[in-house]
């Protein structure tokens, strides 16, 4: 039903329009306490045997919201109403900006793909975090904040703007993420750079700790698929000696190589991240080199073309303690995460495993005694 509503309805909209239609259905069936409860009923069954803990959390289970759906923490119960086991909220900046012009999302439907270059359009750090402060939550996910640099501020002064974020939602958030591998900021990549991202994380650290003496906020930063292997092999060994909890593997890609040919040339031409089923492989391909670098000493995230329960499993064996997914969400509709619990329950009751960490880096532990 949902995929005919999609060909139907959806995909005759312009898909910013379509989604914040969507998001507003989510928004309004969690605030109704009946229809709510038989959603997350039939949207939200609970396997005991995908109990997850990571960072020092307990979960549900281990996949999540990415950040790019909601950017301002306006539906984290109705995301969870939904299935999803955490929720990524932002990326927030440390001042409120409109982002870039629209139109500036796109369907690319024949490769089940996205491309945004929304640049960050959201209330600022200071609006997030009140809305925060003042939750009232029905369910309770773990909820992680995702901050960036905020567009006009100059790339030397990214390490205060990142600060102030940090300053004002750290106290909100079961763990932060630094996002320095967006494409639709200038300048934003650079950052991911060892020089320029070890003064940066290092004063994230520090205001996240200020900020929060009662508890360790655990901190991740999120890294593009389309940094060489050299640079991967720099931000992990970075990540180690700086003490951080987990890297977020992959954002999205500027290149079009995953695309089969089949989209509309002009769409595949337009600028920003390509996310979704062409982006599955490279993305794979950074988790699993990162598990084979930093091992169990960081909680790895795998995010980046995840469209079903299959390719949930391949990452937890590639060394994904987490998953995350956005995209197919936007094809596969509300019944998605009820098939991906299904589906992850089942591969992990047919496998040699007891639990999913066990699983996690099977695949890549035995690539390296082979």
């Amino acid at each position: 039903m949902y995929k005919l509503f999609f060909n139907l309805v959806f995909r005759r909209m312009d898909p910013e329009r379509a989604h914040y239609l969507a998001f507003r259905w989510i928004r309004l069936a969690a605030r109704v306490p009946v229809l709510r409860t038989f959603v997350a009923a039939v949207l939200a069954p609970r396997a005991k045997e995908l109990r997850t803990e990571a960072l020092g959390l307990r979960m549900h289970g281990p996949f999540g919201l990415a950040a790019g759906f909601d950017k301002n923490a306006v539906a984290v119960d109705g995301m969870a109403m939904l299935g999803f086991d955490h929720v990524e909220i932002g990326t927030v900046t440390g001042e409120p900006q409109p982002g870039n012009p629209k139109k500036r999302l796109f369907r690319l439907v024949p490769d089940r793909a996205l491309i945004n270059r929304m640049g960050f359009n959201n209330e600022g750090s200071a609006a997030v975090a009140e809305r925060l402060a003042t939750r009232h939550p029905v369910f309770k996910p773990v909820v992680g904040v995702n901050i960036g640099k905020t567009k006009v501020v100059p790339e030397e002064e990214a390490a205060a703007d990142y600060v102030k974020s940090t300053e004002r939602l750290a106290r909100h958030a079961d763990y932060l993420v630094v996002n320095v591998s967006s494409p639709n900021t200038p300048g934003l990549r650079n950052l991911q750079a060892v020089e320029h991202l070890r003064p940066l994380l290092t004063a994230v650290r520090e205001a996240a700790d200020r900020s929060v003496p009662e508890r360790r906020v655990p901190l991740l930063v999120k890294i593009a698929p389309d940094l060489a292997d050299a640079d991967i092999d720099a931000v992990a060994d970075l990540a180690v000696e700086l003490g951080l909890d987990g890297i977020i593997a992959t954002n999205t890609t500027i290149a079009r190589d995953g695309l089969g040919l089949r989209s509309d040339a002009a769409l595949v031409a337009e600028t920003g991240g390509l996310s979704g089923a062409p982006v599955k492989e490279r993305s794979l391909a950074v988790l699993r080199r990162l598990y084979a670098r930093v091992g169990d000493d960081l909680t790895l995230v795998g995010v980046g073309g995840i469209e079903n329960a299959d390719d949930a499993w391949q990452r937890i064996l590639a060394g994904a303690t987490l998953v995350q997914g956005y995209s197919a969400f936007i094809y596969e509709g509300p019944f998605w995460m009820r098939a991906m619990h299904r589906g992850l329950a089942a591969r992990l009751n047919d496998s040699p495993y007891a639990t999913l960490a066990d699983a996690v880096g099977a695949d890549v532990r035995k690539q390296a005694s082979a």
